[in-house]
């Protein structure tokens, strides 16, 4: 039976530098998220690295981009939404990217290439974190092609990984 790696506790400074980064990446003050004390610790996986902050699995780090998990739901509300139809459900909960018919409606304003969150109409639930392929006033035009490049949804190694921690 594998062990999950294990983890320790980032330097002050290196933690502050996690969260300066990611700041960037969403446009947003991390600091309005974790409105109390910040504990950072990392886990190495093959080609990733996870980030608990606060005892939960929150960032994941994979190649130089860094990106929320799904069950860093603190960081929802500051994220654009895209909502999909059930058809669309089971084939992004597989790993596909979001196509445009799928999509019913967009949620906020964002460029090409911010991070968007992918929730199902019906439940509105949190099912994929992605990559705006489109800026979200051309996304709302399109009828057809893929829109979104799915990075990380419930059911893939992360999620199962996250699970364990």
């Amino acid at each position: 039976m594998k062990r999950f790696p294990i983890r320790h506790t980032l330097r002050e400074k290196d933690a502050k530098k996690v969260l300066e980064e990611f700041s960037k990446r969403v446009n947003i003050d991390i600091k309005q998220v974790f409105k109390a004390g910040l504990q950072m610790e990392i886990a190495r996986e093959r080609d990733m690295e996870i980030f608990i902050i606060n005892g939960r699995p929150s960032l994941i780090k994979i190649g130089e981009n860094l990106y929320p998990t799904l069950l860093f739901n603190g960081i929802f509300p500051f994220l654009a939404k895209i909502v999909v139809d059930s058809g669309a459900v089971p084939y992004i909960c597989n790993g596909a990217d979001v196509m445009a018919p799928g999509v019913v409606r967009v949620n906020g304003e964002f460029n090409e290439g911010e991070l968007v969150l992918i929730i199902d109409e019906r439940y509105e639930k949190p099912l994929a974190i992605g990559v705006a392929l489109y800026d979200s006033k051309t996304l709302r035009k399109l009828k057809h092609g893929k829109v979104i490049k799915n990075v990380h949804y419930v059911t893939d190694r992360i999620w199962k990984l996250l699970k364990k921690l």
